[in-house]
């Protein structure tokens, strides 16, 4: 009878302690999760950022007249893009 009370103290100890170590495991991840979600976030405003300054570069070139035929012909794309995003934003208001 005392062997079956010591197995089942031992086990319920071991228990306890895979209890502990699960919550701890659980808070961990939650953290790193966020810390993840901040870093994604970090990232996306960086690449927004380098995308803006990719094309503030495009236009400094197409004033200043250093730009090539490819260049011209890509921004000239993107301002009809923006264009035509403009005439949409135009027609829905109008509605």
């Amino acid at each position: 009878m005392n062997k079956t009370v010591e197995q089942l103290e031992r086990v319920s100890t071991k228990v306890v302690r895979l209890i502990r170590d699960y919550q701890g495991l659980q808070k961990e991840n939650l953290r790193l999760k966020e810390e993840l979600t901040k870093k994604n976030e970090s990232e996306q405003k960086m690449q927004d950022h380098a995308r803006m300054l990719e094309r503030q570069l495009q236009l400094l070139r197409a004033a200043s007249g250093e730009m090539d035929d490819k260049g011209r012909k890509e921004l000239q794309k993107q301002l009809n893009h923006y264009i035509k995003e403009i005439d949409r934003c135009i027609a829905l208001l109008g509605e």
